[in-house]
This record gives structure tokens, C-alpha cells and sequence, in this order.
């Protein structure tokens, strides 16, 4: 049993949301929602200091009568606990389970089961997280974009580069032209006025 919780310590990658968990499922198996505004893959993240805890790449399913999501992978920042303590999951199911915290903040975050009845053989050895201490992102729901009109500037490209590089040479050569034009005009009135 040991060895099995060690090899889930290796894991690096988990994931968690504060939205209700069926609708991560509706995003994860692409379910028709009414608000289809959110199309990508789920970050997961702690609720109280932000640190990213996984994704749904790893996402192994939910428990909505538990408000709970169950995740094969998580990231190191998710520690998982040393001792085991017993639960019980309903009358007369009795369960150990292993606590799972937040490495920056020690938030509770969830359990591992490492001992279940028959009925909740699923819920052994994976990441089981609760909905309530998490928060998600969806990858690609940023909206917010500047418009062609906002910015006047142009973007420095290597064309616009040689464009203004032959201006500029352009006003040099027309500024060196006029200084020694200048410079000749001075010259002449230097002349008549020191002649008798």
C-alpha cells in the first residue's frame, strides 16, 4: 500500500475547479452547454493562494453528491500527507484516506483513498479534490483584444526600418546641404564687409 502511495507522489501533474464539477465533465467529453463561450482545457489552481495544482489532461472523473473531482495526475505543488486517518464515508463504510494540501498556502485541498469499500474502488489512488477549495481557468477564454483603429502605431518591421533609415539619411544629406550653404553666405558678407 505504501509503495503505491509513493509511486502517486512521483505524479506531477493535477487539476481542480471551483466551478461545479459537471460542468468541467460537459468540457472534458464535449457535452453541449448554453454558455459555449469556454472551449479550452481547464488549469487548475489553489482557491486561496493561486498556485497551479494540475489540468484536465489528467482528469479521471467527479463526485457530485461529494463536490468532489477526481484527478489522476497533480502537480508538486500539492503535498500529500504522511499519515493515514480514517473516515467514514457513509454508515457503515469506512474509509482511510491520505489529506492532500497546498504547498504555498497548507490549504486543505482533498484526499487520496488508499482503503475503500467495493463501492468506491474508483476513488482509490487518485486525486480526489474538493470543489469547493480549488479554482480553474479555461485555456483560450481571454477576450479582450485591442482594435485595428486602437493603435496608431505601426509595428517596426524591416521594411518600415530601411524606410525610415533612408529618410533620415535623406534630411541629413538636406541638413549638411544647408550648413554649407550657410556656411558660404557667411563667408561672402565676412568678404564685403572687409573690403574698403
Amino acid at each position: 500500500m505504501e509503495e503505491k502511495i509513493r509511486k502517486m507522489e512521483e505524479h506531477n501533474t493535477f487539476e481542480i475547479s471551483s466551478l461545479d464539477s459537471t460542468v468541467v465533465e460537459a468540457k472534458l467529453f464535449h457535452e453541449p452547454q448554453k454558455d459555449d463561450e469556454d472551449d479550452g482545457p481547464l488549469v487548475f489552481f489553489c482557491g486561496k493562494c493561486r498556485l497551479p495544482v494540475g489540468d484536465s489532461s489528467s482528469w479521471d472523473g467527479s463526485e457530485d453528491s461529494e463536490n468532489q473531482i477526481r484527478l489522476k495526475r497533480v502537480t508538486n505543488n500539492v503535498l500529500i500527507g504522511k499519515e493515514t486517518r480514517m473516515i467514514e464515508a457513509s454508515k457503515k463504510r469506512l474509509c482511510l484516506v491520505v489529506d492532500l494540501a497546498c504547498r504555498g498556502c497548507h490549504t486543505l485541498l482533498g484526499v487520496i483513498y488508499s482503503s475503500t469499500p467495493k463501492s468506491m474502488d474508483h476513488k482509490r489512488f487518485v486525486f480526489c479534490l474538493n470543489v469547493a477549495d480549488i479554482d480553474s481557468y479555461v485555456l483560450g477564454s481571454a477576450k479582450q483584444m485591442l482594435t485595428a483603429e486602437g493603435s496608431k502605431e505601426q509595428p517596426v518591421t524591416l521594411e518600415y526600418r530601411m524606410t525610415v533609415e533612408e529618410q533620415l539619411t535623406k534630411m541629413k544629406m538636406l541638413v549638411l546641404s544647408m550648413a554649407q550653404r550657410l556656411q558660404e553666405i557667411e563667408t561672402g558678407l565676412q568678404d564685403e564687409c572687409e573690403e574698403p
